[in-house]
């Protein structure tokens, strides 16, 4: 699992730039660019939640959805072998592709992921 901060169903990136010796992250999922950075762990998770609620009030003021909107379309490159094979598992069940993907999207998301797909098996 990648290290990331949670607050108020958001996510931050985090990151350690060694020369600045600072912490520093970015809120994901949003459609706009909010940064937060601190000189330790405790600064860091701070910065970010606070990042969140004053994103969350700007967001109030502009009548604006804070989160980033998808529609639900994406483009995914993978080995041509694993492309075949998608393929022919979907024609077996007699899924169009896209049906395929979707259905192993939500089981994966439905299920624990970390519990089978870690990096050190270096599978994502």
């Amino acid at each position: 699992m990648k290290d990331v901060l949670n607050y108020k169903n958001f996510i931050g990136s985090v990151s350690f730039s060694a020369e600045d010796e600072l912490f520093y992250g970015k809120i994901e999922g949003i459609d706009d660019l909010i940064t937060f950075e601190g000189s330790s762990v405790k600064e860091l998770k701070a910065a970010f939640e606070e990042a969140v609620e004053d994103y969350l009030d700007l967001c109030k003021q502009l009548g604006k959805n804070p989160e980033k909107t998808y529609k639900g379309t994406f483009n995914v490159r993978v080995k041509p072998e694993t492309h075949k094979a998608a393929a022919r598992t979907a024609t077996r069940y007699g899924f169009s592709l896209n049906q395929l993907i979707e259905k192993a999207l939500e089981d994966f998301l439905v299920k624990e992921p970390a519990a089978n797909y870690s990096k050190s098996k270096n599978r994502i």
